[in-house]
């Protein structure tokens, strides 16, 4: 049994005397509250809770432990803070990751702005797909990332939306490169080239389904662990790419999609640290991937809401 999760349960309900509440603040459905408190009820032989329909107290032996669990708690998240600080004074790094495909400009203008931001501290940038940032997060082995959008983010923080229009990339001398937009529709029968699914599985998944509600279902979908693998398909004809505006290829013509129906969504991310310097040096790393994602991969502002527009500027890299 984890002890230290389940007083933490116990001293949630025990300020909340309601397990509706508790369970919400915990971020957490009722049942398993009630089954923990259950748990470390039978671990200690006693009951710590008064139950009812209409209210839930704290018996005799609840009211007796409460300080100690509440003691216990705050040393655990001592010795976690402790942690932290030790690791981070000890090599004075952080370690972020960062999907593949920003292009080289992009990777140097973060580390040059974390530099800046923080001159006593080095950045650990690590090209990594949000997939596996999710596991480092969860682990620790990474403090700070940058995601794409949907992914299961339980138990961490997010910086601000951050989003860039797609459009379609085709051979120059497809049919459709004449017109000045395409129909996302007009694209069925044609293959295409997606990011590998493993680098950010809900972000691909989204992509397919967007592009099934507006009509268009692929003949095939290749994924592609590189960008110049995509390129090249595109290049052959291939393969189309749902991409935003870069930088102009030989033999390729970028359209955008009438109605702007596709966009990239992008943010950093962290798990909530309890030392106040750790805190401050992911705060720097949020604010200086926020502000170069802004000025060099061109990405806008986006509410939660994936409707809103998204301006599209040139920027480097194929599928940065």
């Amino acid at each position: 049994m984890n002890l230290v999760g389940h007083l933490r349960c116990f001293v949630v309900v025990a300020e909340e005397l309601h397990f509706g509440r508790a369970a919400e603040r915990l971020g957490m459905a009722q049942p398993p509250l009630s089954q923990r408190i259950q748990r470390l009820e039978r671990e200690l032989g006693v009951r710590l809770f008064d139950r009812s329909s209409r209210k839930v107290e704290l018996t005799a032996p609840g009211r007796l432990l409460l300080d100690e669990a509440r003691d216990i708690l705050a040393r655990v998240e001592r010795v976690y803070s402790l942690a932290e600080r030790a690791r981070l004074g000890a090599d004075g790094t952080v370690r972020a990751g960062l999907p593949s495909g920003f292009g080289g400009r992009v990777v140097a203008a973060l580390i040059a702005a974390f530099r800046e931001r923080r001159p006593d501290l080095r950045l650990d940038l690590r090209e990594t797909g949000t997939a596996e940032q999710i596991r480092a997060l969860a682990e620790g082995t990474l403090d700070a990332g940058v995601v794409r959008h949907p992914c299961d983010s339980r138990g961490l923080e997010l910086g601000p939306m951050l989003g860039r229009r797609l459009g379609v990339l085709l051979p120059a001398g497809a049919d459709l490169a004449a017109s000045p937009e395409v129909h996302l529709a007009d694209l069925t029968g044609r293959d295409l080239v997606t990011p590998a699914r493993e680098e950010a599985p809900g972000a691909h998944d989204d992509l397919l389904a967007s592009c099934r509600r507006h009509g268009y279902a692929p003949a095939a979908v290749h994924e592609a662990r590189h960008p110049e693998f995509a390129l090249g398909l595109v290049l052959a004809g291939t393969a189309v790419a749902l991409v935003p505006r870069g930088e102009d290829v030989p033999g390729t013509a970028w359209r955008p999609l009438v109605g702007e129906p596709l966009a990239w969504r992008t943010s950093c991310a962290w798990r909530r640290t309890r030392d106040p310097g750790h805190a401050r040096a992911i705060a720097d790393f949020t604010a200086a991937a926020t502000a170069v994602l802004r000025r060099e991969a061109r990405m806008e502002p986006l509410d939660a809401a994936p409707a809103r527009r998204v301006v599209p500027r040139p920027s480097s890299g194929f599928l940065a």
